[in-house]
């Protein structure tokens, strides 16, 4: 066992998780829980954590992996929001039902302290950039509408039942491992390797806050030990403000195709128009710093896909 106890991570064969997983086992016992329903088809190794087999659909599912861990890490969520407006229903089941279900668990097993895997940009909707702890969320998709529900549980459970919560709100997150997601970033690496036009919605001028898998992981272990009375809410992104039409030039030049063509369609209903974050109060908590550059963590994100070859077109694509 790591010198710092066991650690539960739900959805944890997914994109984030298995990045997360490595650097988590150099100092505890990590548990996993999964339905593999949207696992990353690579990253996973089986010897590396403890696995379960479970769904926060099913609360009977998820008893033996919450059984003396004292902290968890909720992953496990829907993440697309193209998808929360196509149906709104199935987003609410996982996210929202499915959330209060691991939050049960997590109470009825004695859990000490419970990350919740949040959003920045899709829960506070369109507000003028950057975003920050105080700002009002005003989701415009059921995605952003989901998490933010999952924050007021976060906030409910540590008033009512004593559980420790800490709610991360993600940035858009990228790296390696990712090629079985729908986001931006792994559209666009794809469309580059096939030769195919890269497609954006709206005119290019939409911004994101893009953080490496790498940096978001090391802000979550930190979370893990931060100081809370009940429950905190922090931003882990980049801090900078990039559009997509940006995005794609970056990923252009690290191809080295900068004249790649690019087609334009009509702008996705849900999607915010303009988001960033500052990341000071993770700063000041537990020393949160990203360390990727975004023009350098794209061009180590182009590698690992070209590592992988024909491989990374033969996944499904999803969002989770």
């Amino acid at each position: 066992m790591g010198n710092k106890g066991k650690i539960l991570v739900t959805g944890g064969r997914g994109f984030i998780g298995v990045n997360l997983i490595q650097p988590l086992l150099q100092s505890r016992d990590v548990r996993v829980l999964d339905n593999l329903q949207r696992a990353s088809p690579t990253g996973w190794q089986n010897q590396a954590a403890d696995f379960f087999q479970g769904d926060v659909l099913e609360p009977g599912s998820l008893v033996p992996a919450f059984t003396d861990v004292p902290k968890v890490i909720h992953l496990a969520a829907y993440g697309s929001v193209v998808e929360s407006v196509a149906d709104p229903t199935s987003n609410f089941a996982v996210n929202v039902h499915g959330t209060l279900n691991v939050m049960n668990a997590a109470v009825e097993a004695g859990v000490e302290r419970l990350i919740f895997a949040s959003t920045g940009g899709a829960l506070i909707g369109d507000a003028t950039p950057p975003v920050d702890e105080r700002s009002l969320p005003k989701p415009i998709s059921p995605y952003g509408a989901s998490k933010l529900c999952g924050e007021a549980y976060c906030h409910a459970f540590a008033k009512s039942y004593h559980l420790e919560t800490v709610c991360l709100r993600f940035g858009n997150v990228y790296g390696p491992h990712s090629a079985h997601k729908k986001g931006a970033v792994t559209t666009f690496i794809k469309a580059l390797m096939k030769d195919e036009p890269i497609v954006i919605y709206g005119d290019g001028s939409a911004s994101r806050d893009y953080i490496h898998v790498e940096d978001l992981g090391s802000g979550i272990a930190a979370a893990l030990e931060v100081p809370v009375e009940g429950s905190e809410t922090f931003h882990l992104a980049s801090g900078r403000e990039t559009t997509v039409l940006e995005l794609a030039d970056i990923l252009r030049q690290v191809a080295g195709k900068p004249h790649h063509p690019i087609h334009f369609k009509a702008a996705r209903r849900g999607e915010v128009s303009r988001n960033f974050a500052t990341y000071e109060k993770a700063r000041c908590a537990f020393g949160f710093k990203p360390k990727w550059r975004l023009e350098d963590g794209l061009a180590a994100t182009w590698e690992w896909f070209i590592s992988q070859g024909e491989h990374v077109f033969s996944v499904e694509a999803t969002d989770s």
